[in-house]
Order: C-alpha cells, then sequence, then structure tokens
C-alpha cells in the first residue's frame, strides 16, 4: 500500500487548537486576578499617602484644606476663606451642617502623581471618574463653626469636645443605614472621622444609579451615591444587590489630635 502522507488531521488540528485556548485561558484568568489585585493594594497605597498629606498640612496649618471642585484644577474650591467661620467656607460641595464633599486637593498639598489638571487619581486612571474624593466634616463643635477648615478652629473648639462630637461615620454596610443620621443597626467602624478619603473603584467609569449597591450608594460617586455623612468601608464583593470595591479610609479625631500635639499645633 502507498504510504500514508505525515501530518495532522482537521479533527486533531482542532483538539490541539481547544487544548491551547484551555491552557491560555487558565493562564490568563489568574493573570487578570493578579492585576487587579495590584490596582487595589496600590490605590489603598495611595489613599494612605493622601492620609498622610493631610495630616501633614494639618500639623503645619492646623486645619484641613479645603476640598477641590470639578473646576479648581486640584486646589481647594475657588472662594475658601479658612479665617471665617461663613457657611461658604469650603464652597465644594456642601452637605448641609455636616460635610464638605469633593476630591482631594492634590495641587494644594503637593501631592503626586496627578493628572494633567492637577487631580490626584487611583490606580485605574480613567479620568475625571477615578480621581481620589475627599470628604471634611463641618459640623459645629463647642460653637465653634467649621472647626476643622478654619484657623484655630479645633484649638478653639477643644479636644474634648471634638472627641465626644460626631463627625463623618463609616459603617461596615448599607443596609440598615439610617440616611443622614447614623450607621442604625449596621456595624459602626468609627463616628467620629473629621476626614474621609475614597477611591470608587475600577467600576467608576460603568457604574451607574440602576446599578449601584445599597453599599455603595452610600458613597457619593460618579453614578451619585448618598451626599451626607454617612460612608461605607467594607471587603470587596461580587454580585448585584451586594456589589462593593470602593476602597476607603479616614482620619479619625485621636490620631489627629496626637499629631497636631506633636507639632505644637494644641496645647
Amino acid at each position: 500500500m502507498p504510504g500514508r502522507a505525515a501530518g495532522f488531521t482537521v479533527i486533531e488540528m482542532a483538539v490541539v487548537l481547544v487544548v491551547i485556548a484551555l491552557l491560555l485561558g487558565s493562564l490568563l484568568v489568574p493573570l487578570q486576578t493578579q492585576v487587579e489585585s495590584r490596582k487595589f493594594d496600590e490605590t489603598q497605597r495611595l489613599l494612605d499617602q493622601a492620609r498622610e498629606a493631610l495630616l501633614g498640612y494639618a500639623t503645619a496649618y492646623g486645619y484641613f484644606p479645603c476640598p477641590a471642585s470639578t473646576t479648581s484644577n486640584g486646589q481647594e474650591a475657588v472662594g475658601f476663606d479658612h479665617a471665617i467661620g461663613a457657611v461658604n467656607t469650603c464652597p465644594a460641595t456642601v452637605i448641609g451642617a455636616n460635610t464638605y464633599i469633593g476630591f482631594l486637593p492634590a495641587a494644594r498639598l503637593g501631592f503626586t502623581p496627578t493628572d494633567a489638571n492637577g487631580y490626584a487619581l487611583d490606580a485605574w486612571v480613567l479620568s475625571p471618574q477615578n480621581r481620589i474624593r475627599y470628604a471634611v466634616s463641618n459640623v459645629t463643635v463647642n460653637g465653634i463653626t467649621q472647626p476643622f477648615t478654619r484657623v484655630n478652629g479645633m484649638k478653639n473648639a477643644g479636644m474634648a469636645n471634638i472627641t465626644n462630637t460626631a463627625l463623618l461615620y463609616v459603617c461596615n454596610s448599607g443596609t440598615g443605614v439610617v440616611a443622614g443620621t447614623n450607621c442604625g443597626t449596621a456595624v459602626r467602624l468609627t463616628d467620629n472621622a473629621p476626614v474621609v478619603i475614597w477611591s470608587v473603584g475600577p467600576n467608576a467609569a460603568t457604574v451607574t444609579a440602576a446599578t449601584l449597591s445599597v453599599h455603595e450608594a452610600q458613597n457619593p460617586n460618579p453614578a451619585g451615591g448618598s451626599n451626607d455623612r454617612i460612608f461605607v468601608s467594607r471587603t470587596k464583593s461580587g454580585g448585584t444587590a451586594g456589589d462593593f470595591d470602593d476602597i476607603v479610609t479616614w482620619i479619625g479625631a485621636s490620631p489627629l489630635f496626637n499629631r497636631l500635639i506633636a507639632a505644637g499645633q494644641l496645647p
């Protein structure tokens, strides 16, 4: 019989391609997971650096900067006045008598890296959706208005009074929260944070009001969110109702006072 030609049949080639596809898929999925994990770690590092930059600013001046607005190019929102206690001291978004909310004033802090407009971005760098966000308490303490953004505000309000005042809340869930008031039945991580800093995570460019989970809906984000003094920080989770990929950190009153005392800003 004539010799059979060497080579692969169509079926054999198909089997080989399927095997290669499975192998590549098994490699790519862990790789994508590793890349995403590194971005979360990098964003956490950036938020920790932002926290330190804000503490450094407070130890130098005795108060915190105002948030940046969408038009202030990483500087404090136009019109701020740290010498007075008027309502428009920090004219970024003002939430009642409780909170000023905006973006991290990276240019004012000398924080790097930033985008071309002076805003600090998280590791997903989908400007402007992934700008690092910043809130500072605007609650009146011991008769002192805007104590955290006003010259001598914290000194005049007094450490004991500030530590015994409800400032910004961070809860571990959006379920059970009493809107604008407290954590309700959710676990309270803190109720005494002068400052909260957060990233809206990888879904910043795609999340909509309809897809916001009950947890992410407590943090201001490109899809809206709740503009009050309640924030949520919890472990990253998937799914629909439980979806959460925000990364949140804050400055507590006690660590803040330790820094201010060490710097001579407080007695």
